[in-house]
């Protein structure tokens, strides 16, 4: 005879109290609290809970910027280069992609025209920048050389001279001829109108620079032919790259060269 033991129903229906049935569909006992198989177990108020899928997570790509402060950055951004942005860089200054920062660009450049501003944003080269337009021309020209009347530094006029009888030249290489850093003096004379960009080089892709009409006018030549033959006393740019090449071979020369370049910073190419 089987001995018939009632158990309690507090016991029995502890698992539906908890929201979870006893047993399954086919009445497999509920696995015990804190087991491994009852960490599997998804309950209907967990559902709503689940993780996301994780190729869903994936497509998603935040905007860290809203359009209006993005595009404030990106002129921000333009305002302060020395020479024509890519976009590859203002990309990855803004840590977005380079379609935003291309669309970005060129509606703020279509809008700058379509008001007749007098700041242009052109796409140069390889990268963008802001310019003003030449309508305006006199009025800047007054601002820059009416009011900053005072005579060039010695520096300046070395630079202007390097530019003069090297022209096309790129700033780098400016830099090589005079043996220092002229980013600041090359600066001083882009804003006094005596020299201007003239293109690429095709061989670095850095930025070439000219005399300007207004620095034939400064000086009472007619053209760049007048100038007086001075270019044999400039060292020329092929053999200082010669010269160059040479001292990199140079054992004696190998030794010197990493103290000497921590003193000296020449610049990068523009």
């Amino acid at each position: 005879m089987t001995e018939h033991t009632d158990t309690p129903a507090a016991e029995t229906n502890s698992a539906a109290v908890d929201g979870a049935p006893a047993t399954g569909a086919a009445g497999a006992t509920a696995p015990a609290p804190g087991s491994a198989a009852a960490d599997d177990v998804v309950t209907p108020a967990d559902e709503d809970q689940a993780p996301v899928a994780d190729d869903t997570v994936s497509e998603f790509t935040p905007e860290h910027l809203e359009d209006d402060e993005f595009r404030s950055a990106l002129e921000a951004m333009l305002l302060v280069v020395d020479a024509p942005a890519p976009v590859e860089q203002l990309a990855a200054a803004l840590d977005d992609t380079t379609e935003r920062v291309e669309q970005v660009l060129r509606e703020l450049s279509a809008e700058l025209s379509a008001r007749g501003s007098g700041i242009d944003l052109r796409f140069v080269g390889d990268g963008w920048r802001f310019y003003t337009r030449s309508e305006y021309a006199p009025y800047v020209e007054r601002v820059l050389l009416d009011g900053a009347r005072t005579k060039l530094t010695r520096a300046a006029l070395e630079t202007l001279a390097v530019v003069a009888y090297r022209q096309p030249v790129t700033r780098t290489r400016v830099s090589a001829v005079r043996g220092v850093n002229v980013d600041g003096v090359m600066r001083t004379l882009l804003a006094r109108g005596l020299i201007a960009e003239a293109g690429v080089d095709p061989e670095t892709n850095g930025t070439t620079y000219r005399t300007t009409e207004l620095f034939l006018e400064r000086i009472g030549l007619a053209s760049l032919s007048d100038l007086p033959p001075l270019a044999p006393l400039l060292p020329g740019v092929d053999l200082i790259d010669e010269i160059n090449e040479s001292l990199d071979t140079d054992p004696r020369y190998t030794k010197l060269k990493k103290p000497a370049e921590a003193d000296l910073d020449l610049g990068s190419e523009d």
